[in-house]
């Protein structure tokens, strides 16, 4: 499978993420079946920012907003992430474990 087909499965997995909660890099590559994908998951949110795909809900797997410098501002992650009411605090979404959305756990393949 390409890359390109990859990525779009993983920006119609992060389409899914419920507003006002987020997901992991880690979690989407699980549920896809992406061993050790967490990286292709990132570069699929870096391909996504400007589209359809609610890429600011994508987090690492601590919670921190690693993704943010690859907006168009800074801040706009979390700005996004407030505006659905996640709370975040240096960087990081605060009761972390609280907003997390597993897709494994919440979609049958």
């Amino acid at each position: 499978m390409a890359k390109e087909d990859h990525f779009e499965d993983i920006q119609d997995v992060v389409r899914l993420v419920p507003k006002g909660m987020v997901t992991t890099y880690g979690a989407i590559a699980e549920y896809l079946g992406l061993k050790g994908g967490a990286r292709m998951v990132g570069w699929a949110m870096n391909a996504a920012i400007g589209k359809d795909v609610p890429a600011h809900r994508v987090v690492n797997r601590q919670g921190l907003l690693t993704g943010k410098m690859h907006f168009s501002h800074p801040d706009q992650m979390e700005l996004l992430l407030k505006s659905e009411g996640i709370e975040i605090k240096n960087d990081q979404v605060v009761n972390f474990h609280n907003k997390l959305w597993k897709p494994i756990e919440h979609l049958a393949i």
